[in-house]
């Protein structure tokens, strides 16, 4: 899935940790409130949305997570909604490989 484990482990400190916060990952409404701002226009929102599903990503290591929800993060940063949407399939499809490779490992 495109996760860094090792940098993870050195913010976490073990794997029961590290596995206790891969399984909540699966409960952040982050992605799906993303999801309906950018469906409803609306900038602000789906830029706290992507701003912290990219935060948590980072924290968890999600490299392949991470990098699409960044590039998405900064456009909307600038108040537009001009190029998200190929932006936004680019995180869709990631968040879909890590989500199922989080399920995986329940």
């Amino acid at each position: 899935m495109g996760a860094n484990y090792e940098d993870v482990l050195k913010r976490l400190y073990n794997e029961g940790m590290i596995c206790r916060f891969t399984l909540m990952f699966l409960n952040d409404d982050s992605y799906p409130k993303l999801e309906q701002a950018l469906k409803e226009g609306n900038v602000k929102e789906a830029f706290r949305a992507a701003h912290t599903l990219k935060g948590v990503c980072q924290n968890l290591g999600f490299t392949n997570l991470y990098q699409p929800t960044y590039d998405l993060t900064e456009v909307l940063r600038t108040g537009t909604l001009e190029g998200t949407k190929e932006l936004f399939d680019s995180v869709a499809c990631q968040y879909k490989i890590t989500i199922n490779a989080i399920r995986a490992l329940q």
